[in-house]
């Protein structure tokens, strides 16, 4: 099933791309309601280029993102997070370059379109919250002068109605329109990112892509941002991409999620699913380094995580795993489907597996 896309129109593509509709349904308040997939990710690589050879940072990742949900991207630092989030938006800059792959958002290959047009598409279709957000507002400036710029930077909104429109989305994560006039450095670290998810989400995009937007904060902020992210997607139908190393915080927002090792995703599933019956290897040992209440030791992953400069050949996690078999020393495994929706990169669910 296809419908057209909202994002063509916008660009003026006499072509009108579409978008796929998902043949499966969710069955939610007694509506039956057709997933549509926003954003998907086809073999996205992006290397960093240096003078010992190109750092494979993402590798050939495949995702999917459905309309309306809030999707997880999880693993250890340096795991290649950050990259593909970049990737997707087109924020790679040298030594960086996308090698190859594509990535569809409401139709549209982000990747053929030329600067102007995806400067068109960057925060009125796609926003983002980017890694370190408190410290990317301008400390020089107020809050008001560097959010209604950026909004009339990728909008056709005069000076006045930006002003209005960030006060309108001030109200919506909480903070009180006299924000404006503060300068970052006279707000607490919850409510500088506070402004930032406003200023995300002012020109109503269709997704928001928030990369570890609850680091370096405490406990209490970071469940208030977590329920305010969920708000978005439940109040306004913003789908989220949620990026984080937090096992936690994945478990109390997102409805999907991926579990990303060594520049490649190597689980996806539903998150309910994955923390109570987690398959790939790396993912069991990921969740079982979860502090936990019970007095209980906390598990380590063995080893280190390889070089994106030299992955091992096969499995990449085949020097951590602690059910390697021959097979996973030479041959890289596939993305296959087990379970239902279940989708692991592990040579145990293969034929030469012993779980099937």
């Amino acid at each position: 099933m296809l419908k057209e896309s909202k994002l063509a129109y916008m660009l003026g593509d006499k072509n009108y791309p579409y978008l796929r509709v998902e043949p499966t349904v969710k069955y939610a308040d007694n509506k039956y309601v057709w997933w549509t997939t926003l954003l998907e990710v086809i073999d996205l690589r992006v290397y960093y280029k240096s003078i010992f050879g190109d750092y494979k940072s993402v590798d050939g990742v495949s995702l999917s993102v459905k309309k309306g949900e809030i999707f997880g991207i999880a693993g250890e630092s340096g795991c290649g997070k950050s990259t593909l989030v970049d990737g997707i938006l087109r924020l790679i800059r040298p030594p960086g370059y996308i090698k190859s792959g594509k990535v569809f958002f409401e139709g549209i290959n982000l990747l053929e379109l030329d600067e102007s047009r995806i400067n068109k598409i960057r925060w009125s279709r796609i926003s983002y919250i980017p890694q370190g957000s408190m410290n990317s507002l301008n400390p020089v400036l107020r809050i008001e002068e560097q959010a209604t710029d950026a909004l009339i930077e990728h909008s056709n909104l005069t000076k006045n109605e930006a002003k209005r429109v960030i006060e309108e989305k001030l109200g919506v994560v909480g903070l009180p329109k006299e924000v404006l006039r503060s300068y970052p450095h006279e707000l607490s670290g919850g409510m500088r990112q506070r402004v930032v998810i406003a200023m995300a989400i002012a020109l109503n995009p269709s997704l928001v892509i928030a990369d570890e937007p609850i680091t370096a904060l405490d406990v209490v902020v970071q469940k208030s941002l977590l329920k305010l992210l969920k708000d978005l997607r439940d109040n306004y139908g913003v789908t989220l991409i949620f990026v984080s190393h937090d096992m936690a915080a994945h478990a109390q927002l997102v409805d999907r999620m991926a579990i990303m090792y060594a520049g490649k995703i190597v689980e996806v599933g539903d998150t309910e699913e994955i923390f109570y019956n987690p398959q790939h290897p790396y993912t069991k040992l990921l969740i079982s380094s979860i502090p936990r209440l019970e007095k209980k030791e906390i598990k380590g992953i063995p080893g280190i995580a390889p070089s994106p400069l030299n992955w091992p050949k096969g499995c990449r996690f085949h020097t951590r795993c602690p059910w390697v078999m021959d097979i996973c020393t030479t041959h890289e495994p596939e993305m296959i489907q087990i379970n239902g929706g279940r989708i692991v990169a592990c040579h145990l669910y293969g034929e030469s597996g012993r779980q099937h």
